[in-house]
């Protein structure tokens, strides 16, 4: 763990959709799509990291690590209930998740759940610890996108639903704020080397292509249901490149890079994104003001 130590607590944080538009980007349904998979994605898959390290915390030999992950898992579970709420809104306006969501389901639930699927002759201990490297891996993808929209100045530009854009800022805040807890307690907990860079180097290879196939699959499934475009559209890499060049998303190449930087032996996660930044922004942001007495204390 780094010596600057930032503590990581969660916030209460409130949300109106009642006037967010499906296309919350005006004019740009690819761009919404491809960021709406993160609401595909993150109800089931930031359940799953709670489960997974609640099993990981007897082995947590560290106070302030302890402390560290609690934090994480209060901040990841308000993430997973937030988003949630943006399926229910989304079928409200008549675009079923649901065939795309249970499919996500069965993947954290099962394929990743307590026991290795198929019977595979793995150990109770080394099946946690893969589960930890996966998760680790996902969070430096995480990082990285948080980091990108709080600097997004084209998604303003583009004048988008301010609801929709703080609830990303927000969760993108604290994607950075806690950018380092799963590196840590997978380190903490992986074992001893080389098997435990062996292993983190085996879940970034899973992770990053994974997520690469739900992302594109997820957009595709929104774009193709959405009841607006009445299938006129469909997701295309040229359409999506589109959205790129107008800073609507993160090009490939930030993307990628998360990639080779993660797998330095010598690298750590403090060193992703802006930790000003994102606890400027959570300072300032009206769903975590919301959360907040006056004085700056949480409300009970």
């Amino acid at each position: 763990m780094t010596t600057d130590h930032h503590p990581i607590t969660p916030r209460r944080v409130s949300f109106d959709w009642r006037e967010t538009p499906l296309h919350w980007i005006p004019d740009e349904p690819t761009a919404t799509h491809v960021i709406n998979v993160l609401h595909l994605l993150l109800p089931a898959g930031e359940r799953w990291f709670v489960k997974v390290f609640k099993e990981a915390l007897p082995l947590v030999r560290d106070p302030e690590l302890l402390k560290d992950v609690k934090g994480f898992m209060g901040q990841e579970a308000t993430h997973s209930v937030q988003h949630s709420y943006v399926l229910d809104h989304l079928a409200h306006q008549k675009l079923d998740t649901g065939p795309y969501t249970r499919q996500v389901d069965f993947l954290f639930d099962v394929l990743l759940g307590e026991r290795p699927p198929f019977g595979l002759p793995v150990s109770e201990r080394e099946w946690l610890r893969f589960r930890l490297s996966v998760i680790a891996a996902v969070e430096q993808f995480t990082a990285v996108l948080g980091d990108w929209v709080l600097r997004a100045d084209a998604l303003d530009a583009a004048r988008p639903d301010p609801v929709m854009l703080d609830l990303l800022r927000w969760h993108g805040a604290e994607e950075v704020e806690h950018r380092s807890v799963a590196f840590d307690m997978y380190q903490h907990c992986g074992g001893d080397e080389p098997g435990r860079y062996a292993r983190r180097v085996l879940g970034m290879a899973i992770t990053a292509p994974v997520l690469t196939y739900l992302w594109g699959r997820g957009a595709a499934y929104l774009i193709r249901h959405d009841p607006r475009l009445a299938k006129r559209l469909r997701y295309t890499l040229r359409h999506h490149k589109r959205a790129v060049d107008k800073g609507l998303l993160p090009t490939w190449r930030e993307l990628g890079a998360a990639v080779p930087r993660y797998l330095r032996r010598s690298y750590h996660p403090s060193q992703e994104g802006s930790l000003s930044r994102a606890v400027a922004y959570l300072a300032a942001s009206p769903a975590a003001g919301r959360g907040r007495a006056p004085g700056g204390a949480v409300a009970s």
